[in-house]
């Protein structure tokens, strides 16, 4: 189905920073909806040229008035965090189930669904090894996904995201870390990690909306080839403050959360060819030190 040359309708669900970014390269082309489970973001919504709805996706009932609203929908919420299954794309697939109007589905998923690849390339075409409880969620997400497309024609494009930064993004800015005095991994025994920029990310997802292929996973990461020290390096340098502690991995067993170890245990270097090649998209920021030096 193509929506060029019609006003169609978008359901954004989990309307934070990316879902904003790409409101704005969106407006005017589209209707469009965002759910959103706390009421005072009203008006932030609909300020930003947004119909919102209130709804929570861990309430099944309030999910109800989402079927036959929207042509295409933007699912941008994280799953929730315990359990094995992604119980709120359950939730709003099954309301979207009860009318079937949509015909494309964006998803953004992460690319921990991978595991462990002891820093080898990876495509899409990798089998999913998830080695933490919130990748396996994603995992589960994407399966649930891809059957509903099957089972009611929908084009699903599932886009594989690893870490999200900008200089004007909460929380997604090196500096932060930095400013924290956090340690890094010796270079010996470092990770390789992947980065894109919110802007590209925002890009990314727009152009799934339009050229996605059905039941298409895309990995959405710049060109870097960077280990994580290198990447946190590269920031202090270009903030011009000092660089951050480099530390062996007993030192991080003893100095870092589960959280944080559990980045430090993955290490592989994500293939961007198919987010070229079949998305079209060209990347505003091909470098992690592009984008970081746009702020």
């Amino acid at each position: 189905m193509s929506f060029i040359g019609s006003r169609p309708t978008l359901l954004i669900v989990g309307c934070g920073d990316i879902g904003l970014r790409a409101v704005r390269l969106l407006r005017g082309r589209w209707r469009l909806l965002a759910l959103t489970s706390n009421a005072a973001r009203v008006p932030e919504l609909r300020a930003a040229g947004v119909e919102p709805l209130v709804g929570d996706l861990d309430r099944a009932a309030t999910l109800a008035r989402l079927a036959g609203l929207a042509d295409a929908v933007l699912h941008l919420a994280p799953p929730p965090p315990q359990g094995a299954s992604d119980t709120r794309t359950v939730g709003l697939l099954r309301a979207l189930a009860r009318k079937n109007r949509v015909r494309r589905i964006v998803y953004a998923s992460t690319s921990g669904v991978y595991g462990n690849c002891d820093g080898a390339y990876v495509d899409e075409a990798r089998p999913v090894h998830p080695q933490t409880d919130r990748a396996g969620r994603r995992v589960d997400a994407e399966q649930r996904l891809r059957w509903y497309g099957r089972a009611f024609g929908v084009r699903v494009t599932l886009l594989r995201i690893p870490g999200i930064y900008a200089g004007d993004r909460r929380g997604g800015h090196p500096r932060e870390r930095l400013a924290r005095g956090s340690p890094v991994l010796a270079s010996d025994v470092d990770v390789y990690t992947n980065h894109i920029h919110a802007d590209d990310l925002a890009r990314a997802c727009v152009r799934a909306l339009y050229v996605g292929a059905p039941q298409r996973a895309v990995n959405v990461c710049d060109d870097s080839v960077l280990k994580m020290g290198d990447y946190f390096d590269l920031a202090a340098d270009l903030a011009g403050v000092a660089r951050p502690r480099r530390i062996g991995l007993d030192q991080a067993r003893r100095e870092l959360s589960p959280m944080q170890l559990s980045f430090l245990g993955e290490s592989r270097r994500l293939s961007n060819a198919r987010l070229k090649r079949e998305l079209g998209l060209r990347l505003r920021y091909p470098t992690v030190e592009q984008g970081l030096r746009a702020g």
